[in-house]
């Protein structure tokens, strides 16, 4: 039996999210029926993590075990001819029977794209948050490094999360500009549901002059979600890479 690691590009736009769902079109399924047809075997697609609906990945990770014996460089050109041409696989790779992509993940980065010009994109529409109104870039980014750190990230996460607790660790917390462009990528060992998208939201606040840089201890530390910003939309987020090392 071989262990296959595959790295995943996808636009998240038209599924229901990674996870396998009846009757919703998702990115698990759509790449376990691929194996299927590739193989002959059922198989189960295990990922670092889920993203949910409408969100972006570019280097999504994700293992299955498979009785096959088609050369690793043919997996992912035999995969890509089977599914959607908003999935492709970027990489496969034979790993050790025990490599689990869920619980052998050490960090995941995110970043939250913001377009911050005054018309928005024709272009780049469904894969960043528009926000016309001009934010404070400085002010966001002194505000943004009060993340970094373990800390209890209770006032930064939606309800439905079956995470038992919601202390999380922030290694790195950047904000890069590029044009009227604004990403916030956010490094971590773990993320609650919508952290991403709320912490992101948080940060418009901030940019808008509505919460200040040194207000967000004080949220983080109220363990309060009517404290901190609203939810951004899914389509201005991206899981950019999975680290195992």
């Amino acid at each position: 039996m071989r262990n296959i690691k595959l790295t995943i590009e996808y636009d998240g736009k038209d599924f229901k999210g990674w996870q396998k769902q009846p009757n919703k079109l998702n990115i698990q399924g759509e790449i376990e029926k691929a194996i299927e047809n590739i193989t002959g075997e059922k198989v189960e697609l295990i990922a670092s993590g889920r993203t949910d609906a409408g969100v972006h990945a570019m280097g999504q990770v994700a293992n299955f075990k498979t009785n096959s014996n088609m050369p690793i460089e043919k997996i992912p050109i035999a995969i890509n001819s089977q599914v959607k041409n908003s999935i492709r696989i970027q990489n496969a790779e034979e790993v050790d029977e025990n490599f689990h992509s869920r619980f052998n993940c050490k960090k995941k980065t995110y970043r939250y794209v913001i377009d911050n010009s005054k018309y928005g994109s024709a272009i780049y529409r469904n894969i960043s948050y528009h926000m016309p109104i001009k934010l404070d870039v400085e002010e966001m980014k002194k505000a943004i490094k009060y993340f970094e750190g373990e800390h209890d990230f209770k006032a930064f996460k939606s309800s439905g999360t079956s995470s038992k607790s919601s202390v999380r660790t922030i290694y790195k917390a950047d904000i890069i500009t590029e044009g009227t462009n604004i990403a916030i990528d956010l490094t971590g060992n773990g993320f609650l549901y919508n952290m991403v998208r709320i912490i992101a939201g948080t940060l418009v606040d901030v940019g808008l002059g509505k919460i200040k840089p040194d207000d967000i201890p004080e949220i983080i530390a109220s363990k309060d979600r009517t404290k901190a910003g609203k939810t951004l939309p899914p389509h201005g987020l991206m899981l950019l890479n999975v680290v195992y090392d």
